[in-house]
């Protein structure tokens, strides 16, 4: 998580004019995502509790699914019930999420395999090329490669006098 905390503070010593919202829509990633590919994982361990049919992986815990990368210590995968396959997935303890050109870091992120959708919240960070934006909750679209930042959303933006 420290590489985009110095990227984001090297974009904003380069950057003018600050701007503060409650909530913007950003693209995200180089290209939709196609949330139909299989997911991989990789993970130092594994823990399988029947009971709840969740898989817990922990220790360097990569989740891979076509361009995308979810990385962080602690993932919950969550199936479902009535069919096979994934429901969600729940990402703990320092999030970092690659699509094309473009990162984010969190806390925490929840991923709906269905709908196609990343929450992830706590000191969200995303970098995008030089720019660099800051929010309490970031929701990433990954079917329309779309995010939309809420809650104390600061970034600044390029003059173009550089």
């Amino acid at each position: 998580m420290t590489f985009l905390r110095t990227l984001a503070c090297i974009a904003v010593l380069g950057l003018s004019s600050p701007a503060i919202a409650q909530g913007t829509q950003v693209a995200f990633g180089a290209i939709k995502q196609d949330t139909s590919a299989p997911v991989e994982v990789t993970a130092d361990e594994l823990n399988v509790d029947q009971a709840t049919g969740e898989a817990i992986f922990t220790g360097n815990v990569v989740i891979g699914q076509g361009d995308m990368r979810l990385s962080a210590p602690r993932v919950v995968v969550i199936y479902r019930e009535e069919a096979e396959g994934i429901e969600r997935l729940e990402a703990t303890g320092g999030v970092t999420l690659v699509s094309g050109p473009d990162a984010a870091e969190s806390q925490r992120a929840d991923y709906d395999i269905d709908s196609g959708v990343i929450v992830m919240s706590g000191d969200v960070l995303m970098a995008q090329g030089r720019s660099a934006l800051s929010a309490d909750r970031m929701t990433v679209d990954l079917d329309g490669g779309t995010a939309r930042m809420q809650g104390r959303v600061k970034t600044i933006l390029q003059s173009g006098n550089n």
